[in-house]
């Protein structure tokens, strides 16, 4: 779903990013400094407060490849909590969208998608072939 927003000329424009953060995480706050380095437009989620939907959710894991503790954020006190180490190798991916979706903390941050893909963690690199692929 794209939300309109407007441009510096007040015309409205569409922004096809979508980046789920939390405002006191360095790494997303580096990933900010990118996304504008690179000129692109986005919208700025809250994790915690607004979760990815779980068609987002299922659209990260297809992009994962699969690969479900990818999507964690296992240093999370959340994660330790919930003992999700022991957990997560028991879930099917239906259990592990439903329960990201209920619990952003759970959620490696950024999270950032397109609709159709997406990156998760902030590496520039895999940034970079992400947004690569985006291009015309």
């Amino acid at each position: 779903m794209l939300n309109p927003s407007q441009d510096t000329d007040g015309n409205e424009i569409m922004k096809a990013l979508r980046i789920y953060e939390y405002s006191k995480c360095d790494t997303c706050r580096k990933a900010i400094r990118y996304l504008d380095a690179k000129g692109k437009l986005y919208e700025r989620i809250a994790i915690r407060e607004c979760p990815p939907s779980k068609k987002e959710l299922e659209v990260m894991l297809t992009s994962l490849n699969g690969e479900r503790k990818r999507m964690f954020n296992t240093s999370g006190a959340d994660y330790r909590a919930m003992n999700m180490r022991d957990k997560l190798p028991s879930l099917s991916d239906q259990e592990v969208i439903d329960l990201l979706s209920a619990n952003g903390n759970l959620i490696k941050r950024p999270f950032l998608l397109d609709g159709r893909a997406g990156v998760i963690g902030f590496k520039p690199d895999e940034w970079d072939a992400f947004l690569e692929r985006l291009e015309p």
